[in-house]
């Protein structure tokens, strides 16, 4: 069931579990100024606050916009239960897997479920689960804000740094000053590539 609900009374602390996409979100301010929000938000309705999951986008949005109140869903009077609610629905959504790793997270952290647990809820294998679970393991802090703050791609993360430090075992504050060289510099997938590559035979011929 659809609600109207103030904007001032959600609960944010999730919204650092998903990805901030800036040229995604300009396109939606657009649309929401001459549209309105037609996709409601979604979030959990516990006894003493409204938790956001879903939709932090549209609420930035309505921010800038002034909107006081916004169309919300109700997933569940339970964090842990809404989450798998909104994971379980995530197909249909442009939920990147390295969003839906950092919120199997949380359950893992918050409810200690055991990973064929949260498979059975979800209704995926073991693997999909351990997949993602393992992924969050091997960011960094650092990497991870910078990944989830929209100042490094994700894809590069998936795609060409994970690789990396498995084949040519680079420790975690290697990554983290390539990371950090380069994020926030608006620099794309393919410039990134072969990066670490170059930046490791600079380490080894400066050694």
């Amino acid at each position: 069931m659809v609600s109207q609900v103030e904007i001032s009374s959600f609960d944010l602390r999730f919204e650092g579990h998903r990805l901030r996409q800036k040229a995604v979100e300009k396109v939606l301010l657009g649309s929401i100024a001459e549209k309105g929000i037609c996709e409601p938000l979604q979030g959990v309705d516990t006894r003493d606050t409204r938790i956001l999951i879903d939709g932090f986008k549209r609420y930035r949005c309505a921010q800038k916009l002034g909107i006081g109140i916004v169309p919300y869903r109700c997933l569940s009077s339970d964090t842990a239960l809404g989450i798998i609610e909104f994971l379980r629905g995530s197909n249909r959504k442009s939920l990147n897997i390295v969003e839906q790793a950092r919120l199997i997270d949380e359950l893992n952290r918050s409810t200690h479920m055991s990973t064929s647990e949260i498979a059975d809820l979800l209704e995926k294998s073991k693997s999909w689960v351990s997949v993602r679970s393992g992924m969050i393991h091997e960011m960094s802090d650092f990497v991870m804000e910078k990944i989830f703050s929209g100042q490094f791609p994700a894809y590069s993360w998936l795609y060409t740094i994970k690789p990396f430090m498995r084949i040519n075992r680079i420790k975690r504050k290697e990554i983290d000053e390539f990371v950090s060289i380069v994020s926030g510099k608006k620099l794309s997938t393919r410039n990134i590539y072969c990066g670490p590559y170059e930046f490791v035979k600079i380490r080894i011929n400066n050694s």
